[in-house]
């Protein structure tokens, strides 16, 4: 007889509990569920995920002996990428809540996709290799590594459910020799290395504080896999999202946050243009894109906020935002700064 699905799955030490059907791995089935457990390949390979099994039966799946041995099995260990359940569960594992607790790997990957999204903006896919993954936290960066030696850093623009490639934008920098590669010499199913995550920039999950998200230019690109993140693991936290560019197409993916804000009724999204052309008949909100946010909102005091873009922009927000009550220590950015070599 078929066991009775769904099964309770509950994580020690931290008590975190799920539901599943029993039908995915049980990593999977806690990625569902909006907790992040540690993890390589996603295929039975590399032993990121092996954890213990304290109650219950698993099923181990295509595990390699390398990454979990007989010895292993005795033990009670399993691969929770692979280790589906046979009833319920209690797991000794460790839970993934900070920056740190994410190992950086240097990787291949393939270009999958070029995307213009503007004249001077390109969305890149990257695919990953298939038996390996990188676990990112939503809103952190990757360095491309060159054949130079040099490194080039770039925000992931994709949530980290969806982990089977990378997205990210790359704006046109005049001079810069590695935009200038993507933009006039990559094809599709080119090689390249990188090195990640790195970064601090990812939603403080802890905090119940409504969030404001301020973006300039490419730097939706975080903001863009952190709202993701927080629609997929059902995060209510009011959040507005205020995206700058100088001109209407800086707005690259406008649709994008339009229709978050469309569908959710506790997200808001905010459209600032600095130098609108005759040609934009532009409707919205002018100006510098900061100040947009000062105009909305006489006290801080209560709010996160999430800032990336051109230093200059982090610099004067963090300032007068601080100064209009938001706490120091409640400002997170990451500034984007350009190298031209």
């Amino acid at each position: 007889m078929a066991p009775v699905a769904p099964f309770r799955v509950t994580l020690q030490p931290s008590g975190h509990s799920f539901s599943t059907d029993g039908n995915e791995p049980v990593l999977q089935a806690a990625l569902d569920a909006g907790l992040t457990l540690p993890y390589g390949c996603r295929n039975g390979a590399c032993g990121a995920c092996k954890g213990k099994v304290l109650d219950g039966l698993v099923d181990h799946g295509p595990v390699q002996d390398q990454a979990l041995s007989t010895a292993d099995r005795a033990g009670g260990l399993a691969l929770f990428c692979c280790a589906k359940p046979l009833s319920d569960l209690v797991l000794e594992c460790r839970e993934v809540g900070t920056a740190k607790d994410i190992p950086v790997k240097i990787m291949p990957c393939r270009v999958q996709k070029i995307e213009r999204a503007a004249d001077d903006v390109i969305i890149l896919s990257l695919k990953l290799p298939a038996n390996e993954r990188l676990q990112f936290l939503a809103g952190q960066y990757i360095e491309f590594l060159l054949k130079d030696g040099k490194r080039r850093a770039f925000s992931i623009a994709n949530a980290p459910h969806d982990d089977g490639f990378l997205q990210l934008h790359v704006r046109m920098i005049a001079g810069g020799e590695f935009t200038g590669h993507v933009f006039g010499a990559m094809k599709e199913k080119d090689i390249l290395r990188f090195q990640g995550p790195y970064g601090s920039f990812f939603l403080r999950e802890e905090s119940a504080k409504p969030v404001i998200l301020l973006a300039g230019s490419t730097g939706f690109a975080p903001i863009k896999a952190i709202v993701e993140h927080a629609i997929h693991n059902h995060i209510k936290r009011p959040l507005e999202i205020y995206w700058g560019a100088r001109t209407r197409s800086g707005l690259y993916l406008s649709d994008l946050p339009s229709g978050w804000a469309g569908t959710n009724s506790h997200i808001r999204y905010v459209p600032v243009l600095s130098e609108a052309t005759p040609e934009d008949s532009w409707q919205g909100r002018s100006g510098l894109v900061h100040r947009a946010v000062l105009e909305d909102h006489a006290d801080l005091s209560g709010f996160q906020v999430y800032a990336c873009g051109a230093p200059a922009m982090i610099d004067a927000a963090r300032t007068e935002f601080v100064a209009r009550g938001l706490p120091a220590e409640e400002f997170f950015a990451d500034a984007f700064t350009f190298a031209s070599g």
